[in-house]
């Protein structure tokens, strides 16, 4: 079976895109639009080709920290979804400092630090260049000096940053109050109305734009939204291919069940940590939220032509042969055989996984859950026992790449960083490995050192990636 799993830079970009747009509370192609809208900027501010390709760039990934410091926000504002869709809405200036002469909550600086980095570093691993991720790690900066952190001003906010956020603020303006007194920015508001949108066509994209990219990193930042779920994606991907060798689908449905199971959790940044981090039942209002996390996921197959066959399966991931799952309804035959085995998959990772509000199941628990629900009718029994046989025996796929080396990471620090990455605060992690808060402390600081990051956030994302997570 072929391991390729990759996709171009272009695909991963319009992933994250959406996924940024969901966790803003915007419309689900804000972003390209902000991205079309900042070329057209940026042309007429007579810049030149290398820049206006910085600006593409940084359009769509201006929000790709979102899911990083979305428990932070949530914290902040206690609704991350909708606190960040009305503080985009309001007329007043964002992100910035309301008295340049007071300092700023310290909230607000860990929040902007959080976004930052992990745009920036998504800049870097996508190959995207200095320029982009520069911009990107200075994207909530103003050119009069009241931006966030404040440290920048003038020349030395880049030109793409500020570029990006008139053309953010163009678009969520002429959208909800339009822009009749710019002539300009009104034909260009229109223009993004037509018919036929006119923004990031993949035939007319750079050649940075071209490259392959692990899908794994989608699901990876999909996946920092709630610090319980570190790795989830991965894991759920992993059990969906190895149930699907089992039960002797061919190499390309294989490889799609794996790429499914890695995306298909983007609906999960429309719905507010306050939900996820509530015990069940939930409450109607928030039932219903959660009910349209596949549908956005079946959104975005519509949206980014290189996952269209994988998110159209991932967003059966929570529907039930019985009926009873979301967001169709559908049963029996209804159901594709590849979603089917991404939501017995999905259904095992959340049950084996620990919320905050209970412990995860151990295996023989979990695995006499899934025999209930296959002798109940919510999924296929031959699905389940592919399943049990993955988690019992292993599979005959190929085994996984090993753990990329580690930096001279010490058997202790890989701990911490593993405490870390599962949410942990200091006090935590102290008490799970039995030292103090200082020893933590020094080791987060030598972790941090060495991974080159300043937050746990970029931190957890490195650690997935090199399969230490």
């Amino acid at each position: 079976m072929s391991d390729d799993t990759t996709i171009t830079v272009f695909d991963a970009v319009r992933a994250l895109a959406f996924i940024g747009d969901l966790s803003m509370g915007q419309p689900t192609d804000h972003s390209l639009r902000t991205a079309w809208l900042a070329q057209q900027i940026a042309e007429r501010a007579g810049c030149g080709a290398p820049q206006v390709e910085v600006v593409r760039h940084v359009a769509p990934l201006r929000w790709s920290g979102c899911t990083a410091n979305a428990q932070a926000f949530s914290d902040f504002l206690e609704d991350d979804v909708q606190g960040r869709r009305l503080l985009l809405a309001s007329r007043a200036p964002r992100m910035r400092q309301p008295n340049p002469h007071a300092p700023l909550p310290d909230a607000v600086l860990a929040m902007a630090r959080i976004h930052c980095e992990i745009a920036g570093d998504l800049a870097q691993t996508l190959g995207l260049g200095a320029d982009t991720e520069a911009a990107l790690r200075a994207v909530f900066e103003a050119y009069d000096g009241n931006g966030v952190p404040g440290v920048l001003q003038g020349g030395q906010v880049p030109l793409a940053t500020c570029i990006v956020a008139l053309a953010s603020d163009l678009e969520i303006f002429g959208r909800l109050y339009g822009v009749e007194e710019a002539p300009c920015a009104a034909a260009w508001t229109s223009a993004l109305d037509a018919p036929v949108a006119p923004w990031m066509q993949a035939t007319d994209q750079p050649a940075s734009m071209s490259r392959p990219i692990g899908l794994e990193l989608v699901g990876d930042v999909i996946d920092l939204k709630l610090a319980w779920m570190t790795g989830y994606s991965r894991r759920v991907a992993r059990l969906a291919r190895d149930s699907a060798v089992h039960l002797g689908l061919d190499a390309a449905a294989c490889r799609r069940t794996y790429r499914a199971g890695l995306i298909h959790g983007i609906g999960r940044a429309s719905v507010p940590n306050t939900v996820w981090n509530t015990p069940e039942p939930l409450p109607a209002a928030s039932l219903e939220r959660v009910r349209l996390v596949p549908y956005w996921t079946s959104r975005a197959a519509g949206q980014i032509d290189g996952l269209a066959a994988e998110a159209e399966i991932a967003s059966f991931a929570f529907e039930r042969r019985d009926g009873s799952g979301h967001f169709r309804g559908r049963s029996g035959a209804a159901m594709p055989l590849e979603g089917q085995v991404v939501a017995a998959a999905e259904q095992w990772v959340s049950l084996s996984t620990r919320r905050p509000w209970r412990a995860g199941l151990g295996e023989a628990q979990a695995l006499e859950r899934m025999k209930a629900d296959a002798d109940a009718g919510r999924f296929d029994p031959e699905v389940v026992a592919a399943l049990c046989a993955s988690i019992l025996h292993g599979t005959p796929s190929k085994a996984a790449a090993p753990p990329q080396a580690e930096p001279a990471l010490s058997p202790r620090e890989l701990e911490v960083l593993r405490c870390i990455g599962r949410g942990d605060n200091t006090k935590e992690v102290a008490r799970a490995l039995g030292i103090s808060p200082s020893t933590v402390r020094t080791h987060v600081e030598r972790l941090f050192q060495k991974l080159e990051c300043t937050t746990r956030a970029a931190a957890t994302l490195k650690a997935v990636t090199r399969g230490w997570i």
